[in-house]
């Protein structure tokens, strides 16, 4: 790929198709300079693509070889394969545990052929921009490293925290009332004791599935630790809708099934729910002290049973609370 490129700023000297080719090659690489993150690339590859060569379908997806996981981060167009007859790829290299797969697909066999004359000229646009894409991989683990949880890729506390914050300090009129949701797995330990912690951790993922599922976009999760997630609500301020999407996840949550022996084996959890509401333009409330009331109100639903929903402001002075 090194010698295709060279051969290409070469024979541009004399040849203006090969001149025009390396100005499309570097008109990409000078709009990715401007990509703030690795899906913007994504997006500008795509559109590169589209232009210059009529390419309707496009996935662009990073793959975690320590966890054999892949990650689709742009897709356009039409579902295919990379073993389909009519699909191309390639892979560029980080050399850290993430690798980008960019992969497109000819719309005919006529497109195919044409593509196929023209790859070299794609390869060597890759080849060009791959330190870019490499950097923004790069960047991009390094800030998931530092948001996210390892297991469920929710983020973690402190950076809920730190944004949710932002964000009220942005829009104060806005958010008069943010709830927090409480959630957390009814006799979590009996799940390492009797089986293991990778069973534990299937368990968490399945259950950040189901928050995901019933929540908005708009709306942030964390994992605490443990077993605990926290849901801040910004979709959303009346209390009907919190407690109903509070009841979904739990009824949603309780149909999970999590495989945990290759005979079929299948574990059924639970989960509890604890609420609290913050209200912004209240002085002496705060985010740390509604979010210690949502886990007082957690502790005091796993107190009633399972698939429990508690809030905090239904604590009445004969509600016993013992967190020590």
């Amino acid at each position: 790929m090194k010698n295709s490129i060279l051969e290409l700023i070469k024979s541009s000297a004399n040849n203006e198709q090969d001149y025009k080719a390396l100005e499309k090659i570097y008109k990409l690489y000078d709009q990715l300079q401007y990509s703030s993150n690795i899906k913007q690339m994504a997006q500008d590859i795509f559109l590169w693509l589209h232009t210059n060569f009529n390419i309707d379908n496009v996935t662009v997806a990073l793959f975690d070889i320590e966890r054999n996981n892949r990650e689709n981060i742009f897709i356009e167009g039409d579902e295919f394969y990379l073993d389909d007859s009519l699909s191309f790829f390639f892979i560029i290299n980080t050399h850290t545990n993430l690798n980008a797969i960019v992969s497109f697909s000819a719309s005919s066999k006529i497109h195919f052929e044409m593509l196929s004359d023209q790859y070299n000229l794609i390869e060597s646009a890759f080849f060009q921009i791959s330190p870019i894409i490499q950097s923004g991989i790069i960047k991009k683990n390094f800030v998931d490293s530092q948001s996210l949880d390892s297991v469920t890729k929710v983020y973690n506390r402190h950076y809920l925290i730190e944004n949710l914050n932002k964000q009220i300090i942005l829009s104060k009129k806005e958010y008069k009332k943010i709830y927090f949701i409480m959630v957390g797995v009814d006799h979590f330990k009996a799940v390492i004791d009797e089986f293991d912690h990778d069973i534990a951790d299937q368990v968490l993922v399945e259950l950040a599935k189901v928050i995901h599922t019933n929540i908005s976009e708009y709306d942030m999760v964390a994992r605490l630790s443990g077993d605990e997630f926290l849901i801040s609500m910004l979709s959303t301020n009346k209390e009907n809708d919190i407690l109903r999407i509070c009841e979904n996840i739990i009824n949603d949550f309780s149909k999970v099934e999590v495989k945990v022996h290759e005979d079929g084996y299948i574990l059924k959890k639970t989960i509890c729910i604890g609420i609290d509401v913050f209200e912004t333009f209240d002085e002496n409330d705060s985010i740390d002290k509604t979010i210690k009331n949502a886990d007082i109100a957690l502790y005091e639903a796993k107190n009633k049973g399972r698939s429990q929903l508690f809030k905090y402001s239904d604590l009445s002075a004969e509600d016993t609370i013992d967190l020590f």
